[in-house]
């Protein structure tokens, strides 16, 4: 069946969905053929892997032998990270090494290193098998933790782009001590010990800088030790080359992907309506450091096995089929609904209080 003979008023949701899977994996296959070089998935995973890391390591050199501006260095290692996520992401699916659990383990390991607000890999992979499995459903943890379902406002911006604030938010919300201990013992458990480190060091960053600036305006400068100056100069550089970048990185990707994604009332294992796709020309700025998710990741809720890409190389045809079969586009309605799949009132969401997963 192609594209111009599938009628969707003929076809139930599954059977839709089968026809945009059909359609994007042919396109695939398309892309390998006219390029023979896209067979090699492990070595490409691995080059991708290499380049992210070198790429970051001498971009981060560059500024502090200063020759690059910390701006430039910030957002350049912001988007080289944003290909560490692709690749964690495809690796949570098995997509490199899959039967090579020690090249395919240190890929694990070093996504992570680059992308220290993370959780670990190991624990997240279920939790996003688990997303697949139940998205947009009051069980689907991996986006209700990064605030999809809640209703928009000031807290939700303030968790969209703090994994620390988000779990702190879940702690004050849940209604017994019990409760805020566990939400505690869990988030030390999943961030321990990177994510741990690196927000730690940016809220030092943050309370370092706000109190020499409040000083400076009273008059009044703090003449703080030379070991604080000497760990702060640490601090620093790492908040240009690596907290900074994954802070924005972190931002942009859950701004992004929780308001693509659908929540509360979509039919379970409806693919159809579990995304949209999410792609005008003001988020851009956003896509730009969670390598244009938005547009693409939609793909992959049809199509799992596919690398991330060749979802950017098969975006156009499967953007077609999607549209043709009902998947919707820039439905920014869903900023007022909560998520919602249906242009109904709801109630206010509040998060679950124990879930304390973020990206």
């Amino acid at each position: 069946m192609d594209g111009t003979s599938a009628s969707p008023q003929q076809m139930n949701a599954q059977q839709r969905s089968a026809h945009i899977r059909e359609v994007v994996l042919a396109e695939g296959v398309k892309w390998r053929q006219r390029h023979p070089w896209l067979l090699h998935q492990d070595a490409l995973g691995a080059g991708i892997l290499a380049f992210a890391l070198l790429g970051m390591i001498g971009l981060a050199a560059l500024y502090i032998t200063g020759y690059m501006a910390w701006w430039a260095c910030l957002l350049l290692n912001a988007f080289l990270a944003s290909l560490t996520h692709e690749l964690e992401h495809d690796l949570i699916h098995s997509m490199y090494f899959r039967k090579q659990r020690l090249p395919h383990n240190l890929m694990m390991g070093l996504v992570w290193l680059a992308r220290p607000s993370t959780i670990n890999p190991w624990v997240r992979r279920h939790i996003h098998l688990n997303h697949h499995k139940v998205s947009g459903t009051e069980t689907d943890i991996e986006e209700r933790a990064i605030t999809n379902g809640e209703p928009w406002g000031i807290v939700r911006l303030l968790m969209v782009g703090d994994n620390i604030m988000s779990a702190l938010i879940r702690v004050l919300r849940a209604p017994s001590w019990q409760q805020k201990l566990n939400i505690l013992k869990r988030t030390a458990l999943v961030y321990a010990p990177l994510a741990l480190l690196h927000w730690g060091a940016w809220y030092v960053f943050l309370g370092f800088h706000a109190a020499n600036g409040i000083a400076s305006l009273m008059g009044a400068p703090i003449e703080w030790s030379a070991g604080t100056l000497s760990v702060m100069h640490v601090i620093d550089i790492a908040a240009v080359v690596i907290i900074g970048p994954n802070v924005l990185r972190t931002f942009c990707l859950h701004f992004v992907s929780s308001n693509m994604h659908y929540y509360g009332d979509v039919e379970l294992g409806n693919v159809i309506q579990q995304t949209q796709v999410l792609n005008p020309w003001w988020l851009w700025p956003l896509q730009a450091f969670c390598f244009n998710f938005g547009s693409t990741h939609g793909i992959h809720h049809f199509v799992v096995k596919e690398p991330f890409y060749i979802r950017q190389m098969t975006a156009k045809v499967a953007h077609k089929v999607m549209a043709d079969m009902g998947v919707r586009f820039n439905d920014f309605g869903t900023f007022a609904r909560a998520n919602r799949f249906e242009r109904t009132t709801h109630s206010s969401v509040v998060i679950n209080p124990v879930e304390t997963v973020t990206r």
